[in-house]
């Protein structure tokens, strides 16, 4: 089985685990979904919203983010 068969769903949420994420990446596996927990509200009056490490790396790696 080659690896570009695989679809994986990745879950993770902390710094830590974008390390994981990165390596399959760039190995080219087959990354199908990242799942992550929600954004939190962030500030004073929680009116910004701060994404986990896992989805700001997902986004910049081009997921689209559908479903969060």
């Amino acid at each position: 089985m080659d690896k570009k068969d695989l679809r994986i769903v990745y879950m993770g949420t902390p710094d830590f685990a974008v390390e994981s994420l990165r390596r399959l990446v760039e190995g080219g596996y087959n990354i199908v979904g990242v799942i992550t927990m929600p954004d939190k509200p962030m500030g004073r009056h929680g009116s910004v919203l701060q994404a986990s490490p896992v989805k700001q790396y997902a986004v910049s790696q081009g997921f689209d983010g559908c479903g969060s």
